[in-house]
């Protein structure tokens, strides 16, 4: 029987060896057309009678990113990869994965059925399906830990890890380890070898000592979990299916893992993941249509702190060359051991080795003389928030820089149009906030100014990609899309510290809710004098009527910043410490209540959740209607990538939509009738739950 090429899959024969790749770029993601061809072809190969062995590769440089997510909410479709690995791994004739680019999800479980596994060392290989919340669903809970043992795929599988082909060789996921150029003849070469008799490859049982090791890693890692507040389904289900890899037979685990993932396709959490992966998307659209972005290659950074140093870091690890400028010699010399200290930890964790080291620090150089950014591309100022100060930056800038030069703040709050303006060309300035530390954050704030070009912004988001950043589109006011909206969350705790809760109770219940930290935490790292500094700011144009809370202002007082002092709101005995609750605080907030005539009352977890999302979702649906935001997407992209939203609730404009707009909206007009003017409910919130409509609709494209 001829193979017939489809246009998801290329066949072409090599003596008897018949390649199929997998042809739907970029990515060949297993949509249901190309499974479909797929098993076509594996099931004609199986009755030509030329055919003696199969290689199985991916077109155009990548093997298989896996499954379309988008099919996971849709009718399922026959045949599943689950059903394309099985035929695989029943193949009469050697089958042999030729892995490149990425291999992951389906695309790897597709592998991991075959006879035997070759790469190239780049290649990126991982089953990352419980960053969606899911599981594998195409046997690879069950064939990994059969082939490695399940002690090493546990971390693969359960933090949705992926490793290289050389780290796979190491783990004996791929049997070799081919030149890029001649992976196919060397996939070709080792169907031969099957095909003559020598053993395969693939194991489908486990030595006792490895069921051992791998039942107590599984035991540990019930442990670790168990101590979390929030756990994902997928997790919990991940180890029962390495535990059924361990004790059933293949074809029963099997069936555990289809039943398993079909739990989590249903789950609440896999919802919320995949909704906040595809707000991601759609946030790192350029908003600047087909403008092409400029080409950027040499970058300068003005400002050695903490923000600048990390801002470097995250260039030289995107191959720029970097310029970091400082205002005398003292100054340089500390940006760079902040450059060098964040290096150390990088290398101490493992992440980073000596050569690559030497590669971004060859590309790093220092001045204190603006004119060393002569031929900078790029320059992004880090320098203190203070618009008198970054004005006299940018004139600098103006004065040395060469035409076509883009000129970016990293402010948080400032008005960008005002430094646009203090310069000859506007139209060549832009936001880029990044967030602290900026070399390991993903959310990158691209603030559009009202003269900026649109190959300015296009450069922005293609800068984002470079870096490895979510970017997310933001209009100029005070604060731009997440600083603006925290603001106000951040006021609405105030409230309910100063009514009655503890900082500690309010932490401690958002913490449950998800976030890794609560405010008042959050403040104790991030350093209060920031805020304070902010605060005084914002005192001459605060509205006389506005509710202000001063415990915050009366720690920064007594020089309690946080954990760089040893107290803020926590107390901090030892560096590193996670903090203590703290009397004295407590004690000053009750002086605070008596000052204002407040009798403390009692507020439940749940009357905190609620309030802190009433007053997040209110100020959010305000950014929408002043066009701060372009789509409600974008706030769940900012607010789980900077503010620290738990993904796996999908963002807050999501969180809303599943509380029923309705609802927030008569929660906010129940707190308003203790102050109306904070508790304002925004206007489109309240058309929208007069319509019985979603933010979710307004992300839909019209």
């Amino acid at each position: 029987m001829a193979i017939i090429a489809q246009d998801r899959i290329q066949a072409a024969k090599q003596d008897g060896v018949l390649l199929l790749g997998l042809n739907h770029p970029p990515l060949n993601t297993l949509d249901h057309p190309l499974r479909q061809q797929l098993h076509d072809a594996l099931q004609a190969a199986a009755e030509d009678a030329s055919v003696q062995a199969i290689v199985l590769h991916g077109t155009q440089g990548n093997f298989s990113a896996g499954a379309d997510i988008r099919e996971f909410d849709q009718p399922r479709q026959a045949p599943w990869a689950g059903d394309l690995a099985s035929l695989i791994a029943a193949s009469g004739k050697p089958v042999v994965a030729a892995l490149e680019g990425v291999a992951l999800g389906g695309g790897l479980e597709l592998a991991l059925a075959a006879h035997a596994r070759v790469g190239s060392a780049s290649a990126r290989l991982g089953l990352p399906e419980v960053k969606l919340g899911l599981l594998p669903g195409g046997g690879g809970t069950q064939r990994l830990p059969r082939l490695i043992g399940a002690a090493h795929a546990l971390p693969l599988i359960l933090e949705g890890r992926s490793v290289d082909g050389k780290a796979a060789l190491a783990l004996g996921l791929l049997d070799q380890v081919c030149d890029e150029a001649g992976l196919l003849d060397c996939a070709v070469r080792k169907a031969r070898a099957l095909c003559a008799g020598n053993p395969v490859s693939r194991r489908d049982t486990s030595s006792s000592s490895e069921v051992q090791a791998g039942l107590a890693a599984l035991a540990a890692q019930r442990q670790r979990l168990a101590a979390k507040p929030h756990v994902l389904p997928a997790q919990r289900l991940l180890l029962d299916c390495l535990q059924a890899a361990l004790e059933q037979p293949l074809k029963d685990g099997l069936k555990f893992e289809r039943d398993a993932f079909l739990q989590c396709v249903a789950s609440a959490e896999h919802k919320g993941l995949a909704h906040a992966f595809f707000a991601e998307r759609q946030a790192g659209k350029s908003p600047a249509g087909q403008a092409r972005p400029r080409p950027v290659q040499r970058a300068g950074v003005i400002g050695g702190g903490t923000m600048g140093a990390g801002i470097a870091v995250a260039m030289l690890g995107a191959g720029l060359d970097v310029v970091l400028i400082e205002r005398d010699a003292a100054a340089l010399q500390s940006g760079r051991e902040r450059i060098d200290g964040i290096y150390q930890r990088q290398i101490k964790s493992g992440r980073l080795d000596a050569a690559a080291l030497d590669r971004h620090l060859s590309r790093l150089s220092a001045a204190t003389d603006y004119a060393a950014l002569s031929t900078a591309d790029l320059v992004v100022e880090a320098v203190f928030e203070d618009m008198d100060v970054k004005t006299q930056v940018f004139a600098q800038l103006d004065r040395v820089c060469k035409p076509g030069a883009i000129l970016a703040t990293n402010t948080s709050y400032l008005d960008i149009n005002q430094i646009a303006r203090s310069i000859s060309r506007p139209q060549d300035v832009i936001g880029l906030h990044f967030f602290s530390p900026a070399n390991i954050m993903k959310l990158l704030e691209i603030v559009v100014p009202e003269q900026v070009a649109d190959d300015v912004v296009a450069t922005g988001f293609a800068l984002a990609r470079r870096l490895g950043k979510v970017p997310v589109r933001a209009g100029v006011c005070d604060g731009f899309i997440g600083n603006r909206i925290l603001y106000v969350y951040r006021e609405a705790a105030n409230h309910m510290m100063e009514d009655g809760a503890s900082p500690y109770q309010i932490d401690q219940a958002l913490e449950r809710f998800g976030y890794a930290m609560g405010p008042f935490r959050t403040a104790d790292l991030t350093g209060g004098d920031i805020g304070w500094a902010t605060r005084k700011r914002k005192a001459p144009t605060r509205p006389p009527e506005a509710r202000y809370v001063r415990v915050a202002d009366r720690l920064c007082e007594r020089g309690w910043f946080g954990q760089k002092t040893g107290r803020g709101y926590y107390l901090y005995p030892e560096r590193g410490q996670r903090g203590k609750p703290d009397a004295d605080v407590l004690a000053l907030i009750d002086e605070e209540r008596a000052a204002r005539g407040i009798t403390a009352r009692a507020f439940s977890d749940e009357d905190i959740v609620r309030r802190y999302m009433a007053a997040l979702i209110n100020e959010a649906a305000k950014v929408l209607d002043d066009g701060i935001a372009l789509r409600p997407a974008d706030i769940d992209a900012a607010l789980v990538n900077g503010y620290g939203f738990p993904r796996w609730r999908g963002g807050p404009m999501k969180y809303a939509d599943d509380a029923g707009l309705a609802a927030v909206l008569a929660d906010i007009e129940s707190y308003a009738k203790e102050d109306a003017a904070f508790w304002a409910p925004a206007p489109l919130l309240q058309r929208l739950a007069r319509e019985g409509s979603t933010f979710g609709k307004l992300n839909q494209p019209q």
